[in-house]
């Protein structure tokens, strides 16, 4: 089923992607990168402890949800489970914490095509080609949560590199230049063996190399993505630690098609 993610606090962890501030002052340079924190306890705003005390020794300053939109220009926030049954579920976007996490794996890049199932707005296309440079495709086959896509096609600061289609997942033909495949959730065990089946199609059709993720994956999910001849398991990206708890479910699993 879908993860409903709570109203939650997020932090980053540190990697090596750049953290762009536009209202960063020049008094501020000795912390290179430094954002407003959610928590409000970054020195540039609230002066009191530092973040990187009140978070952990691990962790950067972080933007919210809305920071990132408005830095990306796109609007991809909230929750729209109108149109969710036992088959598609609701539209919820991935944190960008999991995302940058995602990013900064080394596993996409500007040679490499994503194409996100269940793509909602659009978040993790236009987010991971601004960071990676990759071209991305989203597939959604919701006609009403897509009109919200197209509008941020027209604004996005990568919209160049983004390109959507209005459609099922299990009837979409896989192009032959996507190599990285994204999901989070999006439909049920029964579309996903279909779509699986139009994955498998392209790689015959064009062999290549292909990883797969999968973001809070269910464990429906990865019961029958064990089972698959085809694929095998070959990392996992821990993501606990950016939520408050111990949920074992936060972690993008990632397999390569053989």
């Amino acid at each position: 089923m879908s993860h409903d993610l709570r109203k939650r606090e997020m932090t980053v962890a540190r990697g090596h992607l750049p953290y762009l501030n536009p209202q960063k002052k020049e008094s501020d340079s000795y912390l290179p990168g430094i954002i407003r924190c959610q928590k409000g306890c970054c020195p540039f705003y609230g002066g009191r402890e530092s973040c990187a005390v009140r978070h952990g020794p691990n962790r950067k300053y972080a933007m919210t949800e809305k920071e990132w939109d408005k830095l990306l220009k796109i609007r991809t926030t909230g929750r729209d489970d109108s149109r969710s049954d036992q088959y598609r579920f609701p539209y919820e976007p991935t944190p960008y914490c999991v995302l940058e996490r995602l990013a900064s794996s080394g596993y996409i890049s500007k040679k490499n095509t994503l194409l996100d199932y269940g793509c909602g707005k659009g978040r993790v296309g236009f987010f991971l080609s601004w960071q990676t440079r990759c071209r991305s495709i989203g597939i959604e086959y919701d006609e009403r949560i897509f009109g919200g896509l197209t509008d941020n096609l027209t604004k996005a600061v990568s919209g160049g590199l983004v390109r959507a289609c209005c459609a099922s997942a299990e009837t979409f033909t896989v192009p032959a230049e996507a190599d990285r495949f994204y999901f989070f959730n999006p439909f049920s065990v029964e579309i996903l063996q279909k779509t699986m089946g139009k994955i498998l199609r392209s790689r015959y059709d064009a062999p290549r190399e292909i990883f797969l993720f999968f973001y809070y994956p269910s464990d429906e999910y990865l019961a029958w993505l064990m089972t698959v001849d085809e694929l095998t398991f070959v990392d996992e990206i821990d993501c606990r630690d950016l939520f408050e708890g111990e949920d074992q479910r936060e972690r993008i699993m990632i397999f390569e098609m053989l």
